[in-house]
């Protein structure tokens, strides 16, 4: 075992590259569950008022409300919803709030305002001040589950700090998408699975009333509908997507039709945002406040199918969703939710006018261009930007013809109600927080620009460029970010290079580029963008550590140390963070301090690979193989692929005198291809 008589650093230098895998788990290592609950452990349940309702809540990601036979389409995509419909009241005019799945499912759970709860970002976590559907229920005696299908929407793993809270069970587990991994195995869940899932809760659940959240992400891009709907739809993937969730929707339904729950229970079903589908130049949703983003499908069916088939006229909105089903529920409304039932507009004739507010910080966060904000009251959209917008949607549905110079009286007025009206709810004692790099990073994988920015200003929001005559670079980036995390880099590159034309201080842009040009070996190339990157974003955590990496895969190793020593810093639960950091004091002989970061490593995940093998090789090149033996077990259990593995444990045997176990573990290395490791 020649091995044990090179230096430690040799050794790191060629097997434990921070960048070695892009610094995160082979796809072994941590596989994505198919369910991973999460039980809380909190005091017993009080028992529950009798004859509370059980309560379904299915919300549909990226969905337009223009694809819903029950709202007027003629493609046939819809038949489960349109016979639920039927069964339910129905909002033709629902709005959502916000076009980002986090922020828009935080307005729906707490009845407030994004400007309000302040999750207004990806990441930021929700602030236990803010009264929250699912714990409200779980307080009254609910059995409690979510089921979600994006990291998106994990509170552990993912962008959705604090969403867990109320629930018995959050269903989630995902993880970072290396490269070459099944995305659905990964950061997202077909909705046949999510609802599988789900039903497997229902059918071991004790008596008493439950509170179930289905999540469905299908229709987020990149479309890609499963068979039969891939084939079906391969000139309209979008619609395909849609047409699958139906179907996956019809399934949970006819499950529950099939037990006798369908009748007693209260189901609601709505959009988060919708799609544009290159409406107004907009690829995909987040930047602009159109109706192709912001008008969603919305219907509640009520215990015993109570009013089915009434459509509320009246314009309503996501933040309404909470305080009806509370009320519907016989459960008080907590004065702090801002939303209004639809039971009382039912009551008052559904006859009065109900102004819709919207927003996005998208653009300001993530490209320092202007945030938006919007209000739609009688006949018109009024946009606040730049270059503000008046449309008047009754002869202009499809946001056209903007009059807001022709008409400046009206836009005046409507710019006026638009400031009153926020501030009047923007009043919190929410703490403003800001979300952890890690998440950043995770972001990346479903092509979101994630900022690290703290929360500033509305006069600063409101300043920089219109989006609206940058739009062709938001979705260039989009695509660009898309591109480097399925590594397509060669593609990424141009796009990026054309982006960084235009914009070369742009910081999401440089680093995606320095990223690209590292994943193709070009380690040189990489460094200048990158650290263009953290010069203009300073507390930008994730281009720090891509910048350690370029560092030291272009033999910068003392260069490195302190870009992954910043970054543990500010991300203590950042594990490959921490393995890099390691990593590098291994290789310029800072044994003890790679130690430290190697524990710090596996007590964050005790089955990380890379750290119990690069562990476990320290301790047996310093004659420990006693404390080496455990790590290296680890190691070759999580990776039984893994040659390295086995050949460094069948040294630490040797050592040991295990002469049978040693000899076994030489057999397995030679099962494996590839040159013995220095």
């Amino acid at each position: 075992m020649a091995v044990r008589h090179l230096g430690i650093s040799f050794l790191v230098l060629f097997l434990f590259s921070p960048s070695a895998g892009i610094a995160q788990e082979p796809h072994g290592a941590k596989p994505a569950s198919k369910q991973i609950a999460r039980p809380r452990t909190e005091a017993a349940k009080p028992a529950p008022k009798a004859n509370l309702p059980n309560i379904i809540l299915i919300t549909l990601d990226t969905t337009r409300a223009d694809r819903m036979g029950f709202l007027g389409s003629t493609k046939g995509l819809t038949p489960n919803l349109d016979a639920m419909a039927k069964q339910a009241l129905v909002f033709p005019h629902a709005y959502s709030h916000v076009p980002i799945t986090t922020a828009s499912h935080t307005t729906i759970l707490t009845g407030t305002f994004p400007q309000y709860n302040r999750v207004n970002d990806f990441g930021v976590p929700l602030s236990d001040k803010l009264p929250y559907l699912p714990d409200l229920l779980h307080h009254r005696g609910y059995h409690t589950g979510a089921f979600v299908s994006s990291i998106i929407l994990d509170p552990l793993d993912g962008t959705a700090p604090g969403f867990d809270r109320g629930f018995d069970v959050y269903d989630a587990g995902f993880r970072k998408r290396p490269r070459g991994a099944d995305r659905y195995k990964t950061i997202e869940r077909r909705a046949g699975d999510v609802v599988n899932h789900a039903l497997g809760w229902l059918s071991q659940l004790p008596d008493g009333p439950f509170f179930l959240w289905v999540h469905l992400y299908d229709a987020h891009d990149p479309y890609d509908p499963p068979s039969p709907y891939k084939e079906r739809f391969a000139s309209a993937p979008y619609d395909g997507e849609i047409a699958y969730a139906d179907a996956s929707v019809g399934k949970l339904l006819g499950e529950l039709r099939k037990h006798g729950l369908y009748d007693e229970t209260m189901i609601a079903v709505m959009a988060d945002h919708g799609e544009s589908l290159g409406a107004h130049g907009e690829n995909t949703h987040g930047i602009f406040l159109y109706d192709e983003t912001l008008h969603v499908p919305l219907m509640i069916k009520l215990p015993l199918n109570r009013d089915a088939g009434t459509r509320v006229d009246a314009r309503v909105g996501l933040v309404d969703v909470a305080p009806t089903l509370l009320q519907a529920a016989g459960i008080a409304v907590p004065k702090e939710m801002q939303g209004q039932s639809a039971l009382e507009l039912m009551k008052d004739g559904a006859t009065q006018d109900r102004p819709a507010y919207a927003e996005t910080d998208y653009p300001h966060r993530g490209f320092g261009w202007s945030s938006l904000r919007a209000l739609r009251t009688g006949k018109y959209l009024y946009v606040q930007a730049p270059e503000r917008e008046l449309y008047n949607q009754a002869n202009d549905p499809g946001e056209l013809h903007n009059l807001a110079s022709q008409s400046a009286a009206v836009a005046d007025t409507l710019s006026g109600q638009l400031q009153d009206f926020r501030a009047r709810t923007s009043q919190t004692l929410v703490e403003l927080a800001k979300p952890d790099p890690e998440q950043m990073q995770k972001l990346q994988s479903l092509g979101y620009v994630a900022s690290s920015t703290a929360e500033t200003q509305d006069d600063k929001k409101l300043s920089g460029a219109d989006p609206k005559g940058k739009i062709q670079i938001s979705n260039d980036l989009h695509d660009a970010m898309l591109d480097v995390e399925d590594a397509r880099y060669q593609e990424a590159v141009p796009l990026l290079q054309t982006i960084l034309k235009e914009e070369p201080s742009m910081p999401v842009a440089n680093m995606q580029y320095g990223i690209a040009q590292a994943r193709l070996g070009n380690f040189r190339e990489a460094l200048a963008p990158l650290q263009k990157a953290i010069k203009t974003l300073p507390d930008n955590t994730l281009g720090r550590y891509e910048l350690g990496l370029a560092l030291f895969e272009s033999g910068d190793w003392k260069g490195a140390a302190p870009e992954f020593e910043a970054v543990v810093e500010r991300a203590p639960r950042w594990t490959d963070a921490h393995f890099s950091l390691a990593a590098v004091y291994a290789r310029i002989d800072r044994v003890p301090e790679a130690m430290t970061e190697l524990d710090t490593t596996l007590s964050l995940n005790p089955d990380h690979y890379r750290a119990n093998l690069l562990r476990g090789r320290i301790l047996s090149l310093q004659r420990n193989p006693v404390a080496a033996v455990t790590n290296l077990e680890k190691a070759a259990k999580v990776q039984p692929a893994s040659r390295e593995a086995h050949l460094f444990l069948a040294d630490a045997y040797q050592q040991l005198g295990r002469v049978v176990d040693a000899q076994h573990e030489l057999a397995e290395a030679k099962k494996l291809s590839g040159p013995t490791p220095q």
